[in-house]
């Protein structure tokens, strides 16, 4: 049992990966500061024993009272919508908090893993992504400040590694999806179903033929398991991701399937910087951690649409009980 720190534990993985180091009897120390969340998204997760919230901004230092083992870093928002509303603050996320939490653990003498992502390829050159790829990243792009404040957060946490010997551990993180995104979160799982549920439009942009490698959330939460556990490593970043891509127009189809919707298709111009093909090699995923995804697309859709239409019955029936209340009058 370790009392592990989960910086970023009310975001959508973060929650996943707080329940399950609780399953295993660990004691989890969730930051957050919500400002890409709410309390409310943590809901059972509160009241379990061995949980503990602390409500900041990883920006400032953390000044804990009790001995902590190990650091998961999961901390900033992932959808461009939510990165690119204050990229500043995004960059400092990444740079500055990484930092502040790196010195935590030189401090408690505890073993860190840095979650970083896919988008530190840019929109890359060579398919499938190997991480001995360098990436072709646009530095004063709109989407840089998410794509080079994690490339940063790696140079850290491989110089604290070199500078003064801290066990840190690096994963990209490509696509990921499941129960528990939040409907508005502006990436494009959510962006389908719920357009699909409510018959409205898909807004496909490009041609539609720009891939990305969708991992449902229970498999990367047992990889970063997998790669935190592990007795040693070398500090190189491990991909985790689906090796199996998808085109956007086949991604579209599957959700109007799945959906049974009748929404048409709306093309829209791509965004600047938006990659063109996400494809991850795990070939070292593989090897080192015998790690594999093992759920198909299509059932792991089926449960994340069955999560979000439920989501959007209870919104549903909360704005109609609202609009039901009679107007009240205040007799002076």
């Amino acid at each position: 049992m370790h009392n592990i720190l989960v910086t970023g534990g009310a975001g959508f993985i973060g929650r996943h990966l707080c329940q399950a180091l609780l399953d295993e009897g660990h004691n989890v120390i969730c930051v957050d500061d919500f400002s890409s969340s709410h309390p409310n998204d943590l809901g059972p997760l509160r009241a379990q024993t061995g949980f503990q919230l602390i409500e900041q901004d990883i920006c400032a230092p953390l000044d804990l009272p009790f001995k902590i083992e190990r650091i998961f870093n999961l901390a900033s928002p992932a959808s461009p919508v939510r990165y690119q509303l204050d990229p500043i603050q995004t960059l400092k996320t990444n740079v500055v908090g990484t930092l502040n939490l790196l010195e935590l653990a030189r401090q408690h003498g505890a073993r860190l893993l840095q979650a970083s992502t896919s988008e530190v390829y840019g929109d890359p050159l060579t398919s499938p992504q190997h991480e001995s790829y360098n990436g072709n990243v646009n530095p004063i792009g709109p989407r840089a400040c998410y794509d080079e404040g994690k490339r940063c957060a790696e140079t850290l946490c491989s110089d604290y590694r070199r500078q003064f010997q801290l066990d840190t551990r690096i994963v990209r993180i490509f696509n990921t999806y499941g129960p528990g995104m939040q409907i508005d979160d502006g990436r494009v799982i959510t962006n389908f179903v719920a357009q699909a549920l409510n018959n409205q439009p898909i807004t496909v942009y490009g041609d539609g033929l720009q891939t990305r490698s969708f991992c449902y959330v229970a498999d990367l939460v047992d990889g970063l398991q997998r790669l935190m556990a592990l007795p040693d490593h070398n500090g190189e970043p491990v991909n985790l991701g689906n090796p199996e891509p998808v085109n956007m127009l086949q991604l579209a189809s599957l959700i109007q399937h799945l959906c049974h919707s009748r929404s048409p298709l709306f093309h829209r111009p791509l965004p600047q910087d938006d990659p063109l093909q996400r494809e991850p090699n795990i070939e070292r995923a593989r090897q080192l951690l015998g790690w594999l995804p093992s759920t198909p697309l299509s059932e792991g859709l089926q449960r994340t649409i069955a999560a979000l239409q439920s989501r959007l019955e209870q919104d549903n029936a909360c704005n109609n009980a609202q609009s039901a209340q009679p107007d009240t009058v205040q007799i002076l």
